[in-house]
Formats: C-alpha cells, structure tokens, sequence
C-alpha cells in the first residue's frame, strides 16, 4: 500500500513558461513611454459626451420625421438619453483631475461609476413613475441603448493609433 502523505517528485507547475526559450522582459525607456503615448492620445471623456448628445439628438430627429406619434418618441428619446448623457457628464466632471496614487485613481472611479450608475436609475424612475402613460418605451430603450453603445464606438473611432505600429 502506498502513502499518499508523501510528496510528489514532480516540481510543482507555476503555470510560467520557464523553459530555455523563455526570454527575459527588458523594460521600456522613457522614450519608449512617450513614443507610445504620441501614438496613442488619450481619449477625452467629454468628446464621448459630445458624441452621445450628437447621437441621441439625431435619434430624435428621426422619431420626430418619421415616427408614428412623434412627439411621445422625442420626449421618450429626451428621457432616454438623459439617463445617459448627464450621469456620464457627471462622471466626466468627477474624475477631471488626476490621481497621485493608483489606488487613488481606482477609488476615485469606482464612486464616480456608483454615482453615474445611482443618477441614471434615479432619471430613468423618475421617467417611468412620473410619465409612465405618456411613454414610447421603444425610443426610450433605443436612446438607451445608442447611447450607451457610443462608448464601444468612440473608443474604436477616437483612439485609433496616429501612427502605424511599428
């Protein structure tokens, strides 16, 4: 009978390739770092605002020219996208300033999202209580859903490389 109280022969696996074609990391140099961000600007939070106010008001629009009862899906659409628009705003305007530290940083957004995340449920009950009879809940769902997925498509758009990876 064996005992399994003894320890295996084999070493115990990190998970990390640690064989002889694994090479060792050299770290960046400055110039490294500033070539990299030259390449790739950050994206302003407010040019995302901007594209969700162009977006939502063009989704009117188009409720207003062509929708069935147009103006119930305008001010169905005007609700939607201020459930989006103004918590991100806020948001925005929260975390304008620099952290010194990462975690800093980390805190910081994490109240931030809480309070863009309170004010949109906030906005939307206020919306569905207070005009609940008045509702076109397919543009508001819409103004939702567009304006939420600008995030996606700015980020592809704006923060393309200015330069070809090289």
């Amino acid at each position: 009978m064996t005992d399994r109280s003894q320890t295996s022969e084999r070493p115990i696996h990190s998970g990390f390739d640690s064989g002889p074609s694994s090479e060792p990391v050299t770290p960046w140099t400055a110039e490294q770092v500033r070539a990299l961000e030259a390449r790739h600007p950050p994206l302003s939070p407010w040019r995302v605002v901007q594209v969700q106010v162009l977006v939502t008001v063009l989704l009117a629009l188009a409720w207003w020219l062509f929708g069935t009862e147009p103006a119930r899906q305008v001010r169905s659409t005007l609700w939607g996208a201020a459930a989006v628009v103004l918590p991100h705003a806020l948001m925005a305007w929260g975390l304008r300033r620099p952290a010194v530290l990462p975690a800093q940083a980390l805190l910081r957004f994490l109240v931030w999202e809480l309070v863009k995340v309170g004010l949109a449920l906030v906005i939307l009950v206020v919306a569905a209580v207070g005009w609940s009879q008045d509702l076109s809940w397919p543009a508001l769902l819409a103004a939702l859903v567009l304006g939420l997925k600008v995030h996606v498509w700015a980020l592809w758009m704006f923060a393309k490389p200015t330069q070809p990876i090289t």
